[in-house]
């Protein structure tokens, strides 16, 4: 059975920095490419970055370069988003993803690309 269990949400000031992990089991997790999507309330869900299966790509929405940055271990089946400079309008309910592909470099911002999702941390920016 597929996991993806995110942590390191959590309540911080505008300005300030988190890093959110995302642990993977139940799949062979270099075959995944790997993706943060966030929903915040009453909006809907919308990508933020994504990983290739190798880490050497990787793509981030316009409102979140330069200030968020997306990684991964292979060795710990784990990915990571840290991110800095936090604005209130990062406030969301943040989501990792996986999406099974052949292409060592691919990443995607669609949602239908992704296969399993893991149930999200929450992100709150007070300004």
């Amino acid at each position: 059975q597929v996991q993806l269990v995110e942590s390191g949400g959590g309540l911080v000031q505008a300005g300030d920095s988190l890093r959110l992990s995302c642990a993977a089991s139940g799949l062979t997790f270099g075959s995944y490419a790997m993706g943060w999507f966030r929903q915040a309330p009453g909006k809907e869900r919308e990508f933020v970055a994504a990983i290739s299966r190798s880490g050497g790509n990787t793509f981030y929405a316009d409102s979140v370069k330069g200030r968020f940055t997306i990684s991964r271990d292979n060795a710990k089946n784990t990915v990571f988003l840290q991110m800095n400079r936090l604005k209130p309008e990062d406030t969301a309910l943040y989501y990792c993803t996986a999406a099974a592909t052949y292409d060592y470099g691919r990443t995607s911002d669609r949602e239908v690309t992704y296969h399993y999702w893991g149930q999200g941390t929450q992100v709150t920016v007070a300004s």
